[in-house]
């Protein structure tokens, strides 16, 4: 994937996952630093984790309704079951005309009151907002990937991802992401 490297990152974490139910449990610890405002960019290949990731930041926030994948509706939004915000859950996988395209989702309405999470938004939907945090998913290799010993641990290997969140711009400038690991 060639996404543009942006400079002016705040602050990064890079954590190894082992399995589905660590990455959901990183979706959860993810959402404890989110706020009304937030826009979340996840990026990985097909079947990464990033639909995983979301179920968790849903069960985080505390909002109504099961996260499934967008793909099909584009967008879908959790109301919160209590005082916390919506999600709203985007998947631009399918999008290909940028921002141009994502408006026709009134993103720009629901971003101040919700926290958005977007699938395969780099290069469509930077323009949202100045701040945000980018994570990208990727299967782990070399030192991060477990020794395989035998086939048991052949499908807990695929399992293991390298998951690395980038703060960027002045709301994350000095958030601690540590906890997250």
């Amino acid at each position: 994937m060639n996404v543009p490297h942006d400079t002016s990152a705040a602050t990064a974490a890079r954590l190894t996952v082992k399995s589905a139910d660590d990455m959901r449990e990183l979706g959860r610890r993810l959402a404890a630093l989110l706020r009304p405002g937030d826009l979340v960019l996840l990026s990985g290949e097909l079947g990464a984790g990033k639909t995983t990731m979301t179920r968790g930041l849903g069960e985080g926030l505390g909002v109504r309704g099961a996260v499934t994948s967008p793909t099909f509706v584009i967008a879908r939004v959790h109301p919160p079951l209590g005082d916390g915000p919506a999600l709203v859950h985007v998947d631009a996988y399918r999008l290909s005309g940028g921002l141009d395209e994502m408006e026709d989702l009134d993103l720009d309405v629901s971003l101040p009151e919700s926290v958005v999470v977007v699938e395969w938004g780099d290069g469509k939907v930077e323009d949202l907002s100045e701040d945000r945090l980018r994570v990208v998913i990727e299967r782990a290799v070399g030192a991060d990937a477990p020794a395989v010993v035998d086939g048991d641990d052949a499908d807990a290997a695929d399992d293991v991802r390298s998951v690395t969140v980038t703060g960027v711009g002045e709301r994350w400038t000095g958030v601690d992401l540590t906890p997250l690991g």
